[in-house]
């Protein structure tokens, strides 16, 4: 009798999977992407049916593949045919990328028809075959099909795959030649799924966010705020299908999706975990401005360097980026590098955007000022290829680009976290000029006991000074931290001053600030005696690097070009060996749970809600004794 039930039960079942599934026979050459992609679901689906397959994949694999959501109608889809071949000879100069631009096909139709150039360059003289193709128009149906879906004020990307159970992805996917930021009325390709399938949320209640790849419950609780169940009640799906990157979470409208920057988290060496050497191939674009320097007077050439601060600031990011290839290549890392002169012109741009596919390429650092580097950028943007940005922040972050140079919000927050940290303090002082009073009260509302102070307003006019008899019974005996919030020098030199004086005795005064602007940055010579004594305590992007150091990218510099390297070199080194690092392990650059750090930078990109990554990973240093130190 147990054996006829079970007979009937599996019986039962292939009924039912037959309906829901199908399978697929592994040929030579596939994969799970490729697989997924022609039935129009994600390799997570297949993998979630077919376990096996992480270990065990091959030709004549037989695997189940889940019936899509994703269908579309009937179209007419345009293919080619190969008539015949056209013999070409390479001339000098001539390139692939060239070659494929002028008869009109892509470089891959070119080695396919010449399978001797997947592993040899292109040489002058060769002979080689060039593809002829004719256009074939055919009907084409797939065995799904989609409907069409006009886009309704205040919707974007997210809630429109939130709405129809799909990551931001597959909707780009249907929808190749959509903008990044769509409309009301633009007509979109969806998953025909019944309208009773479509998930309704109200508009000013919730948001969206988009599952980063590796992230679990207890990073999303540590960024969200959220807990698994929390976020298990606002999406029900969660029960059945677990977290999986790419995936739409629906969250209250008022969580705040900025990552806890004051979770300590290790330091990550991605030396340890290299997998890949194969050659990598790295775009770098600066503004060398070649056109303008005469190679033939060597004192006008120097004259010009001293001169110009842009040129200097690129020579030295330059040479830190090819101390970096050689210490990748120590590793077994090879790179293949390609540097462009941007002459920090936008018709620069164009002309190399003109004549350089940057698909091909594993990563691209540069344009170096913001508006080249947005250009670049907006044209780059459908490569998918990462662009990083060195030494700016770009106006636009989309989803190909990384910002390593962390925001002003983010090092306030470090500062904030860090002092919150601090059980010792006994009083905490908020002093601003008016026009960093919201920053004022935005520091009230974390440190509620706080004491605030404002410049003195004169003749309805901020007059930049405070009288010192405010300051009479304002610190109490132990540590007093002030947090002082302006970008005026004379302001800040004067309070910095008036604050020297009042610490003595047992009071102890601690300077800190959210932004460490040019208010710090006084003429004056005891300025700097003055922030020791406070062990003024600030967020930065960088640290210095110990100049006593024997060993390493600081001595090899040095003996190389015979200085010291500068920040900028540095930070062109520490970038540089970060890509290729990053690039050559498992851990990529989207994973936010990786730290790296270098010389006097670290990196740790999060992905920002509607578009690219961020480098979220600072220092707080203090004076001490007149020299910046890191703080723990």
């Amino acid at each position: 009798m147990k054996n006829f039930l079970a007979i009937i039960i599996c019986i039962s079942s292939f009924c039912v999977y037959a309906q829901d599934y199908k399978t697929h026979k592994v040929k030579s050459g596939e994969t799970i992407e490729t697989i997924a992609k022609k039935y129009l679901v994600t390799p997570f689906d297949i993998y979630a049916l077919n376990p096996d397959a992480k270990n065990d994949f091959g030709p004549n694999t037989v695997l189940i593949i889940p019936n899509s959501k994703v269908k579309n109608e009937a179209i007419v889809e345009p293919s080619k045919e190969i008539i015949d071949y056209k013999s070409h000879k390479v001339k000098r100069k001539e390139t692939l990328f060239g070659l494929a631009k002028r008869y009109n096909i892509s470089q891959d139709e070119i080695k396919k028809a010449n399978p001797r150039l997947y592993s040899e360059n292109l040489r002058k003289g060769d002979r080689i075959r060039i593809p002829r193709y004719k256009t074939v128009v055919s009907k084409q149906t797939l065995s799904n099909t989609i409907k069409k879906y006009t886009v309704q004020p205040s919707e974007g990307k997210w809630r429109i795959a939130y709405k129809f159970g799909i990551t931001v992805k597959e909707l780009e996917d249907l929808n190749p030649s959509m903008n990044d930021v769509i409309q009301p009325g633009d007509e979109l390709n969806v998953p025909n799924i019944a309208n009773n399938e479509e998930k309704e949320v109200a508009d000013s209640e919730y948001n969206f966010y988009e599952v980063q790849p590796k992230e679990g419950f207890y990073r999303l609780k540590v960024k969200l705020g959220l807990t698994q169940e929390q976020l298990e009640e606002l999406n029900p799906d969660l029960k059945e299908t677990g977290l999986k990157a790419g995936m739409v979470l629906k969250i209250p409208a008022d969580v705040d999706v900025v990552l806890n920057t004051s979770e300590d988290l290790d330091k990550t060496n991605l030396a340890d975990k290299i997998l890949d050497k194969e050659t990598k191939r790295l775009a770098v674009l600066l503004p060398f401005k070649l056109h303008r320097i005469d190679l033939d007077s060597v004192q006008e050439t120097k004259e010009m360097m001293k001169s110009d601060r842009v040129l200097g600031i690129a020579l030295d990011f330059y040479s830190g980026v090819v101390m970096a290839l050689d210490s990748a290549k120590q590793l077994g890392i090879s790179t293949n590098l390609k540097t462009f002169d941007t002459e920090n012109r936008l018709t620069e741009i164009n002309t190399i955007l003109d004549n350089e596919d940057f698909s091909e390429y594993d990563a691209v650092i540069g344009p170096m000022m913001s508006k080249p580097f947005d250009r670049f950028a907006a044209s780059v943007a459908k490569e998918d290829v990462p662009v990083f940005a060195p030494l700016s922040k770009p106006s636009k972050i989309s989803r190909n680009v990384y910002q390593t140079i962390p925001d002003k919000d983010i090092l306030a927050k470090k500062m904030i976290d860090f002092v919150k940290r601090d059980s010792t303090i006994n009083q905490i002082v908020i002093i601003s000029d008016q026009k960093h009073k919201s920053i004022s009260n935005n520091l009230k509302r974390e440190f509620p006991e706080a004491k605030q102070m404002f410049s003195e307003i004169v003749k309805e006019k901020d007059a930049y000074f405070i009288y010192p008899t405010r300051f009479e019974g304002v610190f109490k005996e132990g540590k007093n931290i002030v947090f002082l919030e302006t970008d005026d020098v004379s302001f800040g030199s004067s309070i910095i001053s008036l604050l020297n004086g009042l610490n003595i005795n047992k009071t102890e005064i601690i300077l800190t600030t959210t932004d460490k602007s040019k208010a710090f940055e006084s003429n004056d010579p005891d300025n700097n005696y003055h922030l020791s004594n406070l062990k003024f305590h600030y967020a930065t992007i960088n640290k210095s690097y110990d100049s006593t150091a024997k060993k390493g990218f600081i001595s090899n510099y040095t003996s190389k070009y015979g200085v010291t390297p500068s920040k900028y070199a540095t930070r062109g080194f520490d970038l540089t060996l970060d890509i290729l690092l990053r690039l050559a392990s498992e851990e990529g650059f989207t994973n936010s749970e990786i730290q790296t750090e270098y010389i006097e930078n670290k990196f740790r990109y999060n992905k920002k809600l509607f578009g690219g990554y961020v480098n979220e990973a600072a220092y707080v240093v203090k004076f001490d004794n007149l020299e910046l130190v890191e703080v723990d």
